[in-house]
Formats: C-alpha cells, structure tokens, sequence
C-alpha cells in the first residue's frame, strides 16, 4: 500500500521492511530459516562491504533484512545488546526530495543520498536516534 503522508506534502512514502544488525550472518539466516520458517529471498554485498540477506515468511509481503557488517566498515560498530535494529526502510519516488523533505520536518541527516547499482539510497535518524533509509528505483534513463 503506498500512501501519501499528509503532514510532509510530496513524499511518497511506503513501509518496505526492517533491518536488523547480526553479528554470525551464517547462524542468523539458519535460525529465521529453521526456526521461524522463513525462506531467504535475495541477498548482496554493500560497497562498503556489508553483505545483506532479505527474508520473508511464506505468506507475509513484510520482509526481514539481515545486516552484516565487516569491521572496516563505516557503519560497523561494537555490538551491544539491544542495539540490533539496524534501521525501518521506506520506499520513495524521489529520494533526494524525500530526504530534504524529512530533514525539513525534524528528522537528523545520516547519509546523504547516494547510488549503488539500480538504486539510490539515503538515511536519516529520528528523533530517537532510530535510522531511516529512503530508497528509490533510479529511472533507466538517467543511471549513471
């Protein structure tokens, strides 16, 4: 469902899915498998290095991104307890609209918008702290 958000006019804005930080990607994609029935949907690796593994259950449209992230990465950090949600994923049509958008109305810039194959990307945090990446499909004509 995609719906317009009436207190950030222009924004586009639909609920994509969660990501959660893992510290053994092998042993967290085993347990969502065997234990919580899930079934791996895709996966990459981050230019940075990250490797990312998507799930979903068999008749849900959420989806569940699994994160890792090499020590050498930008956003690697030490882990602690309670600290795995990695950030909430929200589709947009524009992604530097959105995030300029988002800032205007109290959300803190993290990333800055970037391109990485078929998609552009940005986060921002919340007032909590939480993380917030907008993503984008970047039209075939202007793909660099």
């Amino acid at each position: 469902m995609t719906a317009r958000n009436p207190a950030v006019p222009g924004i586009v804005l639909k609920y994509f899915y969660t990501g959660i930080r893992v510290r053994n990607l092998d042993r967290s994609i085993q347990f969502y498998r065997k234990v919580m029935g899930m079934k791996v949907t895709r996966r990459g690796r981050m230019s940075h290095g990250g490797v990312w593994v998507e799930l979903k259950s068999p008749d849900s449209e959420q989806r569940l991104e699994l994160n890792w992230y090499p020590s050498d990465s930008k956003f690697f950090t030490r882990y602690r307890k309670g600290e795995e949600l990695d950030h909430l994923a929200f589709r947009v049509r524009d992604v530097h609209q959105a995030f300029r958008e988002i800032i205007a109305n109290g959300a803190h810039p993290e990333v800055e918008p970037f391109k990485e194959d078929r998609y552009e990307f940005a986060f921002a945090s919340d007032p909590d702290g939480i993380w917030i990446e907008l993503i984008g499909r970047i039209k075939a004509s202007t793909r660099e």
